[in-house]
């Protein structure tokens, strides 16, 4: 009995004792953690706020001192930064674009301009032979040394069949070389002297049905297969009807190519214009650059300033692009390193041509 009393005794005096230990060692191991987090406080760099601060003399939000620049309001630069990059602008000129009508050409082989001026040219000298004799029978008429009524009759019938064969001669080549050509039909003309000899080279043309309406063009543009670009080719100035053409429906007109390396029976692409001019800007091709897609350009708005234009090469002229919306004459327009300012703008990612 006292063994037991004892023994349980002993035994809550043993957990009282563990139970005091379990608690200081808690107390400890807080105390310990409590220890480290302090020390970790006092041994950690500067926060994070702190390490973002800007340098003095430079902005928070941007990269190597710049200021970001707001979206839609283009790139700004120091003069300096426009040196280096090389920047160079050009105002933009004023023109004027007129819609085309495209049609298909060929360059006609010279022998055919040949023969047709030579059978000209022996026409009128029999017809003006055999008049010259008729007159010269008539005037002799009641002299010693006129003719007999038969022979002034044979004369004058000569006379007669020599002009009508001119005639036919002079209708066969308006119906060969059309019914308004540039040239007199006299024997005397240097331009047709010119085709016979290969000088300068016949084109025919022919525009679709309803691509053309009213008289000929006054002007006509004409390019080798495959340089269509615009200043590829030659200026036509000297155009006139034509007679239609049997196998291609539309159009016809014939056009001087006068100091062209174009070949006889060589295809040629024609352009001719339709519709009233439309005002608006040459922007060089130089200062076009490609993003997402879109042809932009930069304008300098103010000095140092550049922002981004839209514009449609849809249009094309000698030297650059037609522009009539965002590009006004005058603008400054860059038309060196635009790419450049591109990536400037948009980042690494910018897609440039």
């Amino acid at each position: 009995m006292h063994y037991s009393i004892w023994a349980t005794r002993g035994w809550r005096i043993r957990s009282g004792r563990w139970q005091r230990a379990a608690v200081i060692a808690s107390g400890l191991l807080c105390i310990g953690g409590c220890h480290d987090g302090a020390s970790a406080s006092d041994t950690a760099p500067p926060s994070a706020t702190a390490s973002a601060k800007a340098p003095p003399g430079k902005d928070a939000g941007s990269e190597d001192g710049e200021p970001k620049q707001p979206a839609g309001e283009g790139v700004t630069l120091t003069p300096d930064q426009v040196a280096t990059l090389g920047l160079v602008t050009q105002p933009a000129a004023h023109a004027d674009y007129r819609e085309e009508a495209l049609g298909y050409g060929v360059v006609l082989a010279h022998d055919s301009m040949a023969q047709a001026a030579a059978e000209l040219a022996t026409a009128q000298a029999t017809a003006r032979l055999s008049r010259a004799a008729l007159e010269r029978a008539r005037k002799l008429a009641g002299t010693p040394g006129a003719v007999s009524a038969d022979v002034e009759e044979s004369a004058a019938e000569k006379a007669a069949v020599d002009a009508a064969a001119l005639t036919l001669t002079v209708e066969k080549l308006s119906s060969t070389l059309g019914m308004n050509p540039p040239w007199s039909m006299d024997g005397k003309s240097a331009t047709l002297r010119d085709l016979a000899s290969g000088r300068v080279k016949l084109l025919r043309t022919t525009f679709p049905l309803g691509a053309l309406s009213g008289t000929a063009p006054a002007t006509l543009r004409a390019s080798r297969l495959g340089t269509a670009a615009p200043g590829s080719g030659w200026n036509l100035r000297t155009i006139w009807g034509a007679p239609a053409d049997a196998t291609i429906p539309g159009r016809s007109f014939f056009a001087l190519l006068a100091a062209s390396d174009a070949v006889e029976g060589e295809r040629l692409r024609v352009w001719a214009p339709v519709g009233a001019p439309t005002a608006g800007v040459l922007v060089p091709a130089a200062a076009a650059v490609l993003h997402d897609g879109q042809y932009w350009c930069y304008v300098e708005k103010k000095p140092g300033t550049f922002v981004r234009r839209e514009i449609d090469i849809a249009r094309p002229m000698v030297g650059g692009y037609f522009v009539s919306q965002g590009v006004a004459p005058g603008d400054k327009v860059v038309i060196t390193a635009a790419g450049l300012l591109l990536a400037k703008e948009a980042g690494p990612a910018a897609e440039t041509d």
